[in-house]
């Protein structure tokens, strides 16, 4: 199988090693900027281009790997018949690519990537298609890159996206709150990856909810107080401090 790439960011970066380590072939890399383009594309043997123009139009599989407000011009611009094209966004529809294809699809990476990553993650893919053969032949793929693959429809898709989002994105916003805290207060945010560890690991064998802990399931104002003062100049973080807070005390 021949792919195309569209896109250089981190899903495209991390994607191309992956697909080229399974043994498939990237012919082109398409970017804005030729560049960037060719910082990925040199190193897996293929061609970069920026003009989506000139795109190779005898590869098998299209993946749109671009941002999620970038999806929607880039395909109005492919016109490819057959050839299945994929884009790899969370909470865009696979509609979005009705006139670039009869053949069109997701398949989601549902993991947090990083152009940087030396090693690839485990990277659960959430696959959908516009028809059976579409979906099968997508599904097939995805499953040589990772033995994790889910089928899920748009609306069952965006509202996993909305889930992931909330456990990946808000909790790192939380990390980043504690550290920039942990660094004005002179105290070292290394101290709690141990615990940041302990309480990721402990939702691998238990519900989260029968596992919470801390001042708010014990209701235990006094501690709370406390808390809250400590964050008189940290306006932001003590807003989130009494929100949270009052959340885990309403379960």
């Amino acid at each position: 199988m021949e792919v195309v790439i569209i896109g250089t960011g981190n899903v495209a970066t991390v994607l191309s090693k992956l697909i080229v380590a399974k043994g498939y072939t990237i012919t082109q890399i398409v970017g804005r900027e030729y560049n960037k383009a060719l910082l990925i594309a040199e190193p897996i043997g293929a061609k970069a281009n920026d003009n989506i123009a000139l795109i190779n139009c005898t590869a098998d599989l299209y993946i749109i790997a671009v941002t999620d407000d970038a999806i929607a011009s880039i395909a109005t611009q492919l016109q490819l018949g057959d050839k299945l094209v994929v884009h790899t966004a969370g909470s865009i529809s696979k509609d979005v690519l009705k006139n670039s294809s009869i053949n069109y699809g997701v398949m989601w990476p549902l993991q947090t990537l990083r152009k940087e990553m030396r090693e690839i993650p485990s990277i659960p893919f959430v696959v959908d298609a516009n028809n059976e053969v579409a979906l099968n032949v997508l599904e097939i793929f995805a499953k040589s890159l990772s033995p994790q693959c889910f089928r899920a429809t748009d609306d069952e898709r965006v509202k996993l996206h909305l889930a992931a989002v909330t456990v990946s994105n808000f909790t790192n916003h939380l990390f980043a709150l504690a550290e920039h805290y942990c660094n004005n207060e002179g105290l070292d945010f290394k101290l709690l990856l141990p615990l940041i560890n302990e309480t990721v690991n402990r939702i691998q064998h238990h519900i989260p909810k029968n596992v919470q802990t801390g001042p708010a399931v014990r209701g235990d104002v006094e501690t709370m107080e406390t808390h809250l003062q400590l964050l008189n100049n940290y306006p932001s973080f003590q807003q989130i401090y009494q929100q949270l807070s009052n959340s885990i005390g309403n379960k």
